[in-house]
Parts: structure tokens; C-alpha cells; sequence
């Protein structure tokens, strides 16, 4: 469903989800195309951009969020520079943490965006800690936690939902269930319904098309407001289809980049993909309703898209040209205090 708001805005939703999958499919060819250029494992949010998006235009500068492994679309979607965040992923001295955090520790203090946990579960009880210092200053901010459905397992999880509850704290919990384990290995969870456990604590729940945009900010925006006016906590349950070039043990572009054409005729994507780029890529679906409505059409989708592509290129050579952070500043940052 097209979000309630003007047509610029509309656009600005999917430029943005544009830019988080054009900078992810760089990631994905910084690891395929240069040598050690990503040292290690990494995750990306393909797939997912209609949750994280919606999410973060619901939400105003002054409110905190917090994120996951799969943070890069978080802190592209709250407004990040694409250029910093990839720069973060190569541990380039460019990057938000200066090349400290890598791929799966970017946060943008600028941004509120305040820390971002690789741990599963674990960024729900750092949030649940600045959602009580912004009720004790009654600052009027709210929290944002993304996790995913395995952060259900966690105890951290459990404990951050029920203090939350007990104090009234601002905090909106946002469960990203990708369902990428069902039917093929053991989650751990021994209910059918993760929603469930918040239910049985008392905090109200509510489950959302994560593949669409417009839905996910309808309904945040009224759980924004709800919390603003000491009414949280509350949990989302955002359900997306997986991507399929997460089968693997890395992210691969398994259909190659995403062709914007593809909202209207999926016939050239390869057979083993096409079916989630037909009916599961929140971005082509979407591109295919703003196309369908009136002041809008496919022209204005592609030339928004080359737009995007061009910026997003940009980002990854920025990137890729600057500098490592010097051999004798391995220590610097290692400790709280003056950074030295």
C-alpha cells in the first residue's frame, strides 16, 4: 500500500530503498571481486529494506535506534551517508567508527543511532537503557530496537521485554522474522508464534507485511506516537521472505544486480530466483504501485533508480579510495576516555 504522505515523500521512500540495495550489492562485490578487501563473515539486509525503511520514517532525528548484524540498511534508512557505511565495512579510516567497528558494529552516534550489537539479542537491553534515560529526563525520545526472530531464544531478550513492561519504558520492539530457518533447521523456539512470549507479558503486539513499505510506516507512525505519549512499550513482528543469495554460507548475487524492470517483467530473471523477485522484493513491488499511480510512472522509477545507482557507485569508490587506519593507531579508541 502506497504510505499516506505526498508524492516526494513517497519517491524519497524508495530512493532509499534503492540505496541500501545498490550499496549492499557493492558489498557483495567487494567480497567477490578484491582479495581480502572484507576480512571475515558478513551479513546484508537485501530483502529487507521495506521493513527498515518504513520503520525509520515513522521516527523523528532526536529518537535512538538500535541495531543488528544486519545494521548497514538501519543506518542508511535513518539517514546515514552510504559513502561512511561502506567505508565502515572495509575498515577504511573514513568509515563512522573510523574503521573500528567493520561490518557488523556500524553506528552513527550522529544519527542516534547510538550502538549496533552483532550479538544476537543483545542491543534489546542497550536499548531498553536509553529508552529509561530518555523517560528520566523526559526527553520525549523514542527507541527503536531491531533484532531477529532468533533473539527470541535469548534471555537478554526476555528480561529487556519484561523491565520494559514493568517501567512503561518509550521502546518499540522490532522483530525482523525473515523466517530463514523454518523448515530447514532447529530454531530453539518451542512456540509457533514468537509473538506469543510479548503477549504473555503483557505488551501489545502487532504483526506487519515487512515487504511493505507503506504498511510498515502506517503503522509505526501510529506506535511513534502512542509511545511519545506514554503508552509503550510495544513489539512488531515485521515478516519478510528471505532473499535467496542468503542461502548460501555468503551473500551472493545470485540473479546478478537488481534491474528496476524487473517490477514489471521478471521473465529475465534466472528460474532458481525469479519467484522472489516476482512476488517477494518489497522494492519492486513498491516501484510497481508508485508506477500505477496517478503523477507517477515507470520513466520517473528508472531515472530515480539510475540516480541512485550513480550515488551509490560514488559511495563504494569513496570507499575503496580511502586510507586504512594507520599501524600505530591499532590502540587508539581502545579505551573509554580521551580516544588516546
Amino acid at each position: 500500500m502506497l504510505p499516506d504522505m505526498s508524492r516526494d515523500q513517497q519517491l524519497d521512500l524508495l530512493r532509499k530503498m534503492l540505496m541500501i540495495r545498490r550499496a549492499e550489492e557493492h558489498v557483495v562485490r567487494f567480497n567477490e571481486e578484491h582479495e581480502g578487501l572484507i576480512r571475515g563473515h558478513f551479513h546484508i539486509y537485501i530483502g529487507q529494506e521495506a521493513t527498515g525503511v518504513g520503520v525509520c520514517a515513522a521516527l523523528a532525528p532526536e529518537d535512538y535506534l538500535f541495531s543488528t548484524h544486519r545494521n548497514h540498511g538501519h543506518v542508511i534508512a535513518k539517514g546515514g551517508d552510504p559513502g561512511k557505511v561502506l567505508a565502515e565495512i572495509i575498515g577504511r579510516e573514513t568509515g563512522y567508527c573510523l574503521g573500528r567497528g567493520g561490518t557488523f558494529h556500524v553506528a552513527a552516534p550522529d544519527l542516534n543511532i547510538l550502538h549496533t550489537s552483532a550479538i544476537v539479542g543483545g542491543s534489546t537491553a542497550l536499548a531498553s537503557g536509553a529508552a529509561l534515560a530518555a523517560q528520566l529526563l523526559e526527553t520525549n525520545a523514542v527507541t527503536v530496537v531491531f533484532f531477529g526472530d532468533g533473539a527470541m531464544d535469548e534471555g537478554v531478550s526476555y528480561e529487556s521485554l519484561n523491565m520494559a513492561k514493568l517501567w512503561g519504558l518509550p521502546l518499540i520492539f522490532l522483530m525482523e522474522n525473515n523466517y530463514r530457518k523454518a523448515g530447514r533447521v532447529n530454531s530453539g523456539h518451542s512456540t509457533d508464534d514468537l509473538a506469543s512470549i510479548p503477549r504473555a507479558l503483557n505488551v501489545e503486539t502487532t504483526a506487519v507485511d515487512g515487504g511493505d513499505v507503506g504498511q510498515v510506516y502506517g503503522v509505526l507512525l501510529d506506535l511513534v506516537r502512542r509511545t511519545r505519549a506514554g503508552e509503550g512499550p510495544f513489539f512488531v513482528e515485521a515478516r519478510t521472505h528471505p532473499w535467496p543469495g542468503n542461502d548460501g554460507d555468503h551473500p551472493e548475487l545470485v540473479a546478478g544486480l537488481t534491474d528496476i524492470n524487473w517490477a514489471w517483467d521478471p521473465s529475465p530473471v534466472p528460474e532458481k530466483a525469479r519467484p522472489w523477485y516476482a512476488e517477494g522484493d518489497g522494492i519492486l513491488a513498491y516501484a510497481r504501485e508508485l508506477a500505477d499511480s496517478e503523477g507517477c510512472d515507470r520513466d520517473t522509477i528508472v531515472r530515480l533508480d539510475e540516480e541512485v545507482r550513480r550515488e551509490a557507485d560514488a559511495a563504494a569508490q569513496f570507499a575503496l579510495t580511502s586510507p586504512l587506519p594507520a599501524p600505530e593507531a591499532a590502540l587508539d579508541y581502545a579505551y573509554a576516555g580521551r580516544g588516546d
